[in-house]
């Protein structure tokens, strides 16, 4: 590591990064500590009353609609803003991280929009940081190109930004620092920090260039979260001159307490408002989280056996169709998450008939489009909302006035159908530690056994096997899951990892073993993931 520089009152701590100086400017800066100063105070006291929620929940009170915004949900007259330049139709949205080669194939996928990813599948380390933000401007000079050790191209290949799939950010959560700036020894909010680079570098340019300064806001938990989001907007757009309502945001409901405020967060946002997103696998993760303690009504089965026909995931994912077309905003369905082997077509003919009938169920309930993780996915899906839509680019126009707010039907996990079985806690060890050693490498998507895997499923791997230890489950077979039992199976699993040169996995299980074995419950896998990373790790220097 280098030695810290303070530069306009931001203590830099990482090594630089070849060409940082195009994202890490003392004008970005200014913003950064703007933002910080003016909303970080706010932030904190939010996660706090995050908290306290979580522990009245665990101490027995279920989630609920809230008494005090019934008039806003009772209220027909409010809309969102209208529909943004290039959001106009979502059919399909392909997610990936922002490094070059993912970048250049989700632009290249005919997709209709790109979530270009800095939060759970992004590793956030200093390199990974910077690198996003720098490959996010190259995209709009039509510099990014990338080659292959054996040669293989990668290039753009629109003429121009309007013939790519529009670009949507997810920016890090409100819960995780940036620890490598710090204004007076504390790290700024690692959400303000890739919102602000992105918006201050592009902002304008997306204007200029037929598009908008769009964004995804993930792991929000109450319209207040979303209240301080538009509040940094309405800041950042006078920050920079540019036309209050130019930010577009699409909020992802991936928290149970924020599905019982899903009219309130689009209320919130309203004049900033694209839609919301049904964030499935970091919802699953949510309930096992707020419910962890609350006995067998909360306990779930194999994560492979929660499907989105489970009735709670069914009432979560039509209650957000109603909510969003209500209010004029889009609905855009959960990720297809399917890697193509195109060595195993039989296999790859199953995987596309599971997510034909994934998104054909979300296109007749309404949805307005759907997330793939794989270019391969792009064309079925399209396949699938072109059969609905038709000639239509959205349904907005079907408000499912057929459903009803149902707090019961929410919290019905008790009715999901499904087994525990041995292989399914073997398959939490395998996936949870791998992916964390990924992590911990600076690669936070990783294709596991078929499937795309980002933080929310590990998330849900080490607390699934936490809460069936505390909470006395037995598998299929007749087992009682105990600390004894899966720390029997994880020294099995672990024994059948084929380790390489320069592996983390030793690092990787430790943390793993600490996030699902131990007495206390981390709120978040990739904090202390974090923490690790910043202790036993060197930056790389350069690209």
């Amino acid at each position: 590591m280098n030695n810290p520089i303070t530069l306009n009152g931001i203590t830099m701590t990482a090594s630089p990064v070849c060409q940082q100086q195009r994202v890490i400017t003392p004008e970005a800066l200014d913003f950064l500590g703007e933002l910080h100063r003016r909303f970080d105070g706010r932030r904190r006291e939010l996660l706090n009353a995050r908290e306290q929620r979580r522990q009245a929940i665990s101490r027995g009170a279920d989630p609920k609609f809230l008494p005090e915004t019934r008039h806003i949900r009772e209220d027909d007259s409010w809309r969102v803003a209208p529909i943004a330049p290039g959001l106009e139709d979502r059919r399909v949205e392909i997610t990936g991280p922002t490094d070059r080669k993912m970048t250049i194939n989700a632009l290249n996928s005919g997709a209709k929009v790109w979530l270009a990813d800095m939060e759970d599948s992004l590793t956030p380390n200093w390199r990974n940081v910077v690198k996003g933000q720098l490959n996010l401007q190259r995209v709009l000079d039509r510099e990014i190109d990338f080659t292959t050790e054996e040669g293989k191209e990668y290039r753009l290949t629109g003429e121009t930004l309007t013939d790519l799939p529009t670009i949507v950010v997810r920016p890090r959560g409100w819960h995780l620092p940036e620890k490598h700036l710090l204004i007076q020894n504390q790290p700024i909010s690692g959400a303000l920090v890739d919102f602000g680079l992105h918006f201050f570098h592009n902002a304008k340019r997306l204007i200029e260039l037929g598009r908008g300064p769009y964004f995804y806001l993930p792991k929000l938990e109450s319209h207040q979260e979303a209240r301080l989001w538009n509040d940094v907007f309405v800041f950042a757009q006078d920050y920079l001159g540019i036309p209050q309502g130019t930010v577009r945001a699409t909020v992802l409901i991936e928290t149970i307490t924020a599905a019982f405020e899903m009219e309130e967060i689009l209320y919130e946002l309203r004049d900033h408002a694209a839609g919301l997103n049904a964030g499935r696998w970091d919802y699953i993760f949510s309930i096992i989280k707020n419910f962890r303690e609350r006995g067998p009504r909360f306990v779930l089965p194999d994560r492979s056996m929660v499907t989105m026909t489970a009735p709670f995931m069914r009432a979560y994912t039509e209650q957000l169709v109603r909510a969003c077309h209500r209010r004029g905003a889009m609905a855009i369905g959960g990720m297809a998450a399917f890697i193509p082997n195109r060595r195993d077509e039989a296999a790859n003919a199953v995987a596309f008939e599971k997510v034909t009938a994934d998104k054909t169920r979300e296109a007749e309930d309404g949805f307005d489009g759907s997330w793939v993780a794989h270019p391969d996915l792009v064309p079925v899906a399209r396949e699938v909302f072109d059969g609905v839509l038709g000639s239509r680019r959205n349904q907005l126009d079907r408000s499912r006035d057929d459903v009803q707010p149902d707090d019961v039907a929410l919290l019905n996990v008790a009715a999901t159908p499904g087994l525990i079985t041995e292989q399914g806690v073997r398959s939490n060890i395998e996936i949870g530690i791998r992916y964390i050693e990924s992590w911990l490498r600076g690669n936070g998507a990783v294709a596991l056994q078929n499937l795309m895997e980002d933080a929310a499923t590990a998330e849900i791997s080490r607390s699934q096997i936490w809460q069936w230890i505390h909470q006395g489950a037995v598998t299929d077979d007749g087992e009682l899951i105990t600390r004894e039992y899966a720390t029997e199976l994880l020294e099995e699993e672990f024994a059948r990892i084929q380790r390489f040169e320069g592996d983390r996995f030793d690092e990787a299980r430790e943390i793993f073993e600490a996030a699902a074995l131990a007495d206390r419950f981390p709120d978040f896998l990739t904090l202390p993931a974090y923490n690790r990373y910043l202790c036993e790790t060197k930056e790389l220097q350069t690209a």
